[in-house]
């Protein structure tokens, strides 16, 4: 398992994910606005990347603090934070292993960012811990049969996942959820909602895109060589091209992520 926590560190600060994100905006703020966060709540953002959501939530006058595996994620967010005069304190930290005290929080947040966490009933646990009584967590993770969801099943046949570790994609299957958090919360909901992603490029730019700066991506063309890369890259391009909903060059799709609203008890 360390060595597996170790390798999962060293994908997701590979690439840029920064960079990355600055597409997945759109959807972060479409998801945060079917939300109430009155200002001076104290929310934690797990998995907070470079402050996607961070940002605009601090903005709106909510105390949040932000904690990520990749170390060179939270010094992007610090700074980002620095450059727009804001005040947020993010934390280098394991979502199965949060460093704060139980019931600080009064909600906890992770857009498609827990759920990749090795040990989910680790995960599930330290969200309810640090989360006060009454408090909401709040998780956006992708479905299997989303977009996302098809686009990892397609690397994995190429570089096969580890052996110990479960499905992220199983974060974002009801039934699999309830389980997982069902005995903690007072209330459990679950809605399944569209994530737009619109790039300016062609779906094999996009590929390129995500080879060069996601770090899951990144990692996986790293492990082969030219000639399974070149069918990795044949794939993914297939795959982007078949859902692309644009017809003037640039890459318009949508992917299914399953939005779980949890009260603790």
């Amino acid at each position: 398992m360390d060595t597996l926590k170790a390798r999962l560190k060293a994908t997701w600060m590979a690439g840029d994910y920064g960079h990355f994100a600055q597409y997945l905006e759109p959807g972060a703020l479409e998801f945060l606005a079917r939300h109430s966060f009155p200002a001076g709540t104290r929310l934690l953002d797990v998995a907070c990347g470079a402050g996607q959501i961070a940002l605009p939530l601090t903005r709106a006058g909510v105390n949040v603090t932000g904690v990520d595996l990749a170390a060179n994620l939270v010094e992007q967010a610090r700074r980002r934070a620095s450059e727009a005069g804001l005040t947020i304190q993010f934390d280098e930290g394991d979502a199965e292993d949060l460093p704060y005290p139980a019931e600080s929080f009064d909600v906890v947040v992770s857009l498609i960012g827990a759920m990749f966490a090795p040990r989910p009933e680790r995960v599930a646990a330290e969200l309810v811990r640090v989360c006060k009584r009454g408090g909401r967590i709040i998780m956006g993770n992708w479905t299997p049969a989303g977009f996302i969801g098809q686009m990892f099943k397609v690397m994995g046949k190429h570089v096969p996942p580890p052996a110990i570790m479960p499905s992220p994609l199983k974060w974002g299957d009801e039934a699999t959820v309830r389980e997982r958090l069902e005995p903690e919360a007072s209330s459990l909901q679950m809605t399944t909602h569209p994530y737009p992603f619109a790039y300016p490029f062609a779906p094999a730019e996009v590929v390129e895109f995500f080879r060069t700066y996601y770090g899951p991506t990144n990692r996986s063309f790293a492990t082969l060589d030219a000639n399974a890369q070149a069918a990795l890259r044949n794939d993914l391009v297939q795959l982007w091209s078949e859902h692309n909903l644009a017809s003037d060059g640039t890459t318009r799709i949508t992917s299914e992520y399953l939005e779980v609203v949890m009260t603790r008890r």
